[in-house]
């Protein structure tokens, strides 16, 4: 019995525990320091089970100290201008909402598929998130969540 018991834990805590390393994850679309929750968050508007499993295999685990939450002190959107017309969500943010964020920079790189690079207080890349399908209103929740205010900076 004993054993029985010992077995469903151990495979309950290995199934879990299943993590993909960060060239896995960056493969997929997933990099930098996402946050378990963000997986949370993001299963609010995906019902791709594959994709959420994929989020959580690449997640960083939550802490309850309030200290966790990632704030970052700005971003650059990368994309390539050729490429704008098949993201009318990029184009539309870049044009209607940009303005709003005074912390994010636009640039245009060639070939490069739209992204945010989410800054440190130095300027440093510290998390890279492809945002190919995201919705404007889920570029404007993210930042608004992940940006320092402006008078913080």
């Amino acid at each position: 019995m004993w054993k029985l018991i010992y077995a469903v834990i151990l495979l309950f805590v290995c199934s879990r525990a299943e993590k993909l390393s960060s060239k896995e994850c960056e493969d997929l679309g997933f990099t930098g320091l996402a946050l378990c929750s963000d997986c949370n968050a993001l299963a609010e508007y995906v019902k791709d089970q594959e994709l959420l499993s994929d989020c959580k295999k690449c997640c960083a685990e939550d802490s309850d100290d309030s200290i966790s939450k990632i704030i970052y002190s700005g971003a650059v959107l990368e994309v390539c201008m050729r490429k704008l017309v098949f993201y009318p969500e990029v184009v539309s943010f870049i044009e209607d909402e940009k303005e709003k964020f005074p912390s994010v920079k636009i640039q245009y790189l060639f070939n490069a598929p739209p992204k945010l690079i989410m800054l440190d207080d130095a300027g440093q890349h510290k998390e890279i998130i492809r945002i190919d399908n995201w919705k404007r209103e889920h570029m404007l929740e993210f930042l608004r969540a992940k940006l320092k205010p402006i008078a913080a900076i």
